[in-house]
């Protein structure tokens, strides 16, 4: 069972001690990301990602990389539209090594001029393979369009404009207002000694700064319906809706309705429109919850001449299950399907320090495994039904395609007659 204790800057430390395995992973979750961002600084939050590997005032970028790799250990980070996660998992007797790297990039990064220019060059072609990449490529088209415009739709690594803008007093400024105790959670899983890890975290005691300030809140995401063009030999097709802020009391209906649609080889989008017509090799549904929005789509990569085929095909299952609902004994299946998953991930010790430091940012504690099965347990068919209704509304429902040549057909026309 996890445990929190709060620093008195207001760092919070969430651990977890799982004495049956021999390794730990702690991260360090900062709240801030893309979303946090202007367009001049767009990418900000991901590039701080990457520079704080690139030196400190005890340790160069080789040391940093082989301090962890000699042990057999793994250092990381990642960033999102809310977060950014620096992390590192090793043996148990390594821990204080792994906290001791984490902490030194965290507050000694040198942020080196000459660095931050050649890191830009690495982060300009990282950008490059995502718009090469057609179906990341579509992903962040349906963002940008759903929330026009606005921070939290915008590609998580910036654009070339505003990457090849960025410096080290705007890297720094956006640090001193967005990385402070308040917006830091610091996660531990695996075999390690409280006591020591508490002192191990004595640099995160020490640090004060002002609390950051209160956050925008996201506009309400529109139903924009476009068609792009890029020279490739299949076309991407993505279909959505505005979904549910991660904090809602619906969230698990949510969570249900996208397994039984678009999760796994057993789901109805899966079987109907890749097994029953072969039509796809790809298809599947994905939710993002984030703290005041979120969304529900459908992904499917499509020859160009089937994509008319398969939108109708996508809109028909979710009208399917729209209208029929589900049965007991699929609500079920479905239930038992994620609680599986959500278990197994349980033996990971990654996957349960993500768990922790995701969830204290996004809801300030951290649910039991038992609570959100219990959640879980509670919904209803009824209540699959009512969601569904209440969120996949023909006025609500976006679709952007990318291929290439500009889809022909019309969008509009085709969500009005398959949702009416």
């Amino acid at each position: 069972m996890s445990q929190k204790f709060v620093l008195p800057n207001g760092v919070r430390v969430v651990y977890e001690e799982l004495p049956h395995v021999r390794s730990v992973a702690v991260g360090i979750w900062v709240g801030a990301g893309s979303r946090h961002e202007q367009a001049k600084n767009g990418g900000v939050s991901h590039f701080i990602e990457h520079m704080l590997f690139k030196g400190t005032e005890n340790r160069t970028a080789r040391q940093i990389a082989e301090e962890l790799d000699a042990v057999g250990g793994q250092l990381n980070a990642f960033t999102g539209r809310e977060y950014t996660c620096f992390y590192a998992r090793v043996l148990d007797e390594d821990t204080e090594a792994a906290v001791g790297v984490l902490t030194d990039m965290f507050f000694h990064s040198l942020f080196d001029p000459g660095e931050i220019e050649k890191e830009k060059r690495v982060v300009a072609e990282e950008i490059k393979m995502c718009e090469d990449t057609p179906d990341d490529r579509i992903l962040d088209l349906f963002t940008e369009n759903l929330w026009d415009g606005h921070a939290i739709g915008r590609s998580i690594l910036g654009s070339a404009k505003s990457l090849a803008g960025l410096n080290r007093k705007q890297i720094l400024e956006y640090m001193d207002i967005f990385y402070t105790p308040d917006r830091v959670v610091i996660a531990v899983a695996g075999k390690f000694r409280q006591r020591e890890l508490l002192e191990m975290l004595a640099p995160f005691a020490a640090w004060n700064r002002p609390a950051a300030p209160a956050e925008t809140s996201c506009p309400e995401a529109g139903s924009p319906r476009r068609s792009y063009s890029k020279d490739i030999e299949q076309l991407h097709i993505v279909i959505g809706v505005p979904g549910l802020p991660v904090g809602h009391e619906d969230i698990y209906t949510l969570q249900i309705i996208n397994n039984l649609l678009g999760v796994g080889m057993s789901s109805s989008l899966f079987q109907e429109i890749r097994e029953q017509r072969g039509l796809v090799y790809d298809v599947h549904s994905f939710l993002g919850a984030y703290r005041d929005t979120g969304l529900f789509g459908i992904y499917a990569g499509a020859a160009p001449e089937k994509g008319e085929e398969v939108i109708r095909a996508v809109l028909a299952e979710v009208e399917k299950l729209k209208q029929e609902g589900v049965s007991e004994d699929k609500l079920a299946r479905t239930v038992a399907q994620i609680k599986g998953s959500m278990y197994l991930g349980l033996e990971s010790v990654s996957s349960v320090m993500n768990r922790l430091g995701k969830m204290e940012l996004d809801l300030g504690r951290v649910k039991t495994t038992e609570e959100v099965a219990a959640e879980l347990q509670k919904v209803t068919p009824a209540d699959v039904s009512r969601v569904l209704a209440d969120l996949w509304q023909t006025d609500k429902i976006s679709a952007v395609t990318l291929g290439r040549k500009t889809f022909r057909a019309d969008l509009r026309r085709l969500i009005a007659e398959e949702t009416a």
